[in-house]
């Protein structure tokens, strides 16, 4: 591991908790970071962060209904909070987050969502097809008569966690005790206290449990070969599962081979086709305008789904009028947004004052404090939007808007629904994962496909009797 520790230095760093098979880990504290990123976290002991293949896993044969109902418990006891886990898991993550802290605290707020009954059903029902194939053997009558039988066994997993929004942790820890396997998540740096805080919480629940047992969390920095040349091995692992940049991914697939697969959720673009019957009157292009902002902002544009181009079915001057009112509507706070984002970096600042000087071809409304930027051009610009900018490109007809799709681009938001029906194979064709009513790119109901499969189906081991 690397990383040094001074002890005079422990007092001001920050305390990151590692959680190791349900508990909290009492190992003694090694040094991260440097200056105002500086933090301490347990030392890693390996061979504690691996589950030998000798044995079942602690939850493997625990019944599926009694993981719901301690997955509904550990919500309802995220929604109180009575022991503070994830007030101090806040107050910590504003230190180190991108996110300001009114955002954070109505995510923090809303983590007991992904843990609610029905939601939990609809991932067991829809992408399963029942628990009985988790909690047992499902017979299967094959073409010529025999009798088969499939289940979908435990897997073991570590799961790279990216920490652009605290709903991955949950999403994960939720995911990781439905399939009922072990689970290492790797905390990511800029979120280093979300999946312990439900960790712990769910610990408080039912101290001991079988799945509480199941989950360990802890951090490394990634890429570092001492930890994953050791942990990422099929004899620990049947898959590793990745979320982040490009970076990420690359550096995972190195460790991919027979009998440890990547499943993958790649890094992502989402874009918005707006049809002319936004322009039909003040009103439509309003509730249009308001339905794309919100679907630009959500997470303040860190999120996969966040809307950063937008095309818009009309002439010049109609992507004018609906680029300027967007422009107003970028620097409000929503549920999951805030007024204020991130002052526009010094690289997108340049690429921009060019596009400001080459009116009237592009225009562009709004400034680099933060609160939203909207630029108008003939095509796509070649930069990557960021930070509340949107980039609206007029076109003929929202079928020219789909060639701008393509496997990057994960989810398109249309506007109005009737639309969709003649887009939506276009776009699948050209490797869109989501099509959704505009206003609807934030969050993904459970139980549907994410980023082209289904979840829970892929995180587990199908294994058959014939």
């Amino acid at each position: 591991m690397s990383g040094t520790t001074l002890q005079g230095e422990l007092s001001v760093r920050t305390e990151v908790v590692h959680v190791v098979r349900g508990e909290v880990d009492q190992a003694p504290p090694v040094g991260h970071g440097r200056g105002d990123s500086a933090f301490t976290a347990p030392a890693l002991d390996l061979d504690r962060l691996v589950w030998p293949r000798t044995e079942p896993g602690p939850a493997f044969d625990v019944p599926s209904a009694e993981i719901v109902d301690l997955l509904v418990e550990t919500g309802e006891a995220l929604k109180a909070d009575r022991e503070g886990l994830l007030a101090e898991a806040l107050d910590r993550m504003v230190r180190i987050s991108p996110l300001p802290a009114e955002v954070l605290e109505r995510a923090y707020a809303v983590l007991w969502r992904s843990f609610q009954r029905t939601n939990l059903h609809a991932q067991i029902d829809h992408e399963l097809g029942g628990a009985d194939v988790l909690d047992g053997w499902r017979e299967v009558r094959l073409p010529e008569g025999r009798i088969a039988a499939t289940r979908a066994f435990p897997p073991r997993l570590v799961h790279i966690i990216a920490g652009n929004a605290p709903g991955v942790a949950a999403m994960s820890v939720v995911r990781g005790a439905l399939t009922k396997g072990v689970n290492l998540l790797k905390l990511p740096s800029n979120d280093l206290f979300t999946a312990t805080a439900i960790l712990r919480t769910m610990a408080s629940v039912a101290p001991g449990h079988p799945v509480v047992r199941s989950f360990s969390a802890v951090y490394w920095r990634g890429g570092d070969e001492t930890v994953e040349s050791v942990l990422f091995r099929p004899q620990f692992f049947d898959k590793l599962v990745a979320w982040g940049g490009e970076s990420t991914i690359r550096g995972a697939l190195k460790y991919v081979g027979p009998g440890f697969e990547l499943v993958s959720f790649d890094p992502k673009t989402s874009i918005s086709v707006i049809g002319r019957e936004a322009f039909a009157s003040e009103e439509t292009l309003r509730q249009a305008v308001e339905a794309a902002a919100a679907d630009a902002t959500f997470f303040n544009q860190q999120a996969c789904v966040a809307s950063r181009f937008q095309f818009v079915e009309g002439t010049e001057q109609d992507a004018d009028r609906y680029a300027e009112l967007l422009c107003e509507r970028l620097g409000v706070a929503r549920e999951f947004s805030s007024a204020d984002g991130p002052r526009v970096a010094g690289e997108l600042r340049e690429e921009i004052d060019v596009l400001r000087s080459l009116a009237p071809e592009y225009r562009v409304w709004g400034t680099y404090d933060g609160r939203g930027l909207v630029i108008r051009s003939p095509e796509p610009v070649d930069f990557h939007p960021d930070g509340k900018i949107v980039n609206v490109v007029p076109v003929a007809t929202l079928t020219d808007a789909v060639t701008h799709a393509g496997v990057a681009t994960q989810t398109v938001g249309v506007y109005p629904d009737t639309r969709k029906p003649e887009l939506r194979d276009a776009l699948a064709c050209a490797g869109v994962q989501r099509v959704v009513s505009l206003g609807r790119a934030g969050g993904m109901p459970p139980g549907l496909s994410h980023d082209g499969f289904y979840p829970l189906q892929r995180l587990m081991r199908w294994v058959n009797d014939e």
